[in-house]
């Protein structure tokens, strides 16, 4: 089964950082491991390293534990710009919902 593009990498592209913004953005709730997100992003370990330590430069991404010898992270929500980027994810994602909707041209049918 083909995997679809949200909307965030639709705009913004699929280059590795997008697609692990997209990632946090969108299972934001809970924690995951460097390699968790390498593999579900489908991003090498060499590639996603200098993309994690940015993220968590910036407070964007927070350690929440340890499993054993992976550390867990999750998206920081109180970070302004992790909020910035929840809201234009939200943003993007109701457009492409209100165009989709539009495009269905869908009859209203009276009521007697």
């Amino acid at each position: 089964m083909e995997k679809t593009k949200t909307v965030f990498v639709e705009m913004f592209g699929d280059s590795p950082t997008i697609k692990v913004l997209d990632f946090f953005l969108t299972f934001g709730h809970f924690d995951y491991s460097k390699s968790q997100v390498a593999s579900e992003t489908q991003i090498s370990r060499i590639t996603i390293e200098p993309i994690w330590n940015k993220l968590i430069e910036e407070k964007v991404l927070i350690k929440t534990r340890t499993v054993g010898r992976a550390e867990m992270y999750k998206l920081n929500e109180e970070n302004p710009k992790a909020k910035e980027l929840l809201d234009l994810n939200f943003k993007l994602s109701s457009a492409e919902a209100d165009e989709q909707i539009e495009g269905m041209k869908i009859p209203v049918i009276a009521r007697r």
